[in-house]
């Protein structure tokens, strides 16, 4: 691992990953400490840092949790952003929540639209 990390490598790098995925990779090192080297432990702690710091509270199946990476990683959108999106666009579908008023024949715009 490079000891020059900048925060968004490792934003990225943590993307690309699945929580489980990094888990075990900490569980590994912690297995072995004794062999990592001291940039390595640093690395992984930094990140292990970035990923608590963004947790967002919902627990995901490993599958579901990878392919939310994934197309947040394809959109740029953070991935609890783009969370939120998908249950607003499917509680709007399904009437669970007001469509927003969108702009009919009879609405009114007073020259603005």
């Amino acid at each position: 691992m490079s000891v020059e990390i900048s925060f968004s490598t490792a934003a990225q790098e943590i993307a690309s990953m699945s929580r489980h995925q990094f888990v075990q990779e900490l569980e590994s090192a912690a297995d072995h400490i004794a062999d990592a080297s001291r940039t390595d432990l640093q690395v992984l702690l930094r990140r292990a840092a970035l990923l608590l710091r963004n947790v967002g509270g919902i627990a995901l199946a490993p599958g579901i949790d990878e392919v939310l990476n994934g197309l947040a990683a394809e959109i740029g959108k953070p991935k609890l952003d783009l969370v939120e999106t998908i249950l607003d666009e499917w509680l709007m579908a399904n009437a669970y929540l007001p469509v927003p008023q969108a702009l009919d024949e009879e609405s009114s715009t007073a020259g603005k639209a």
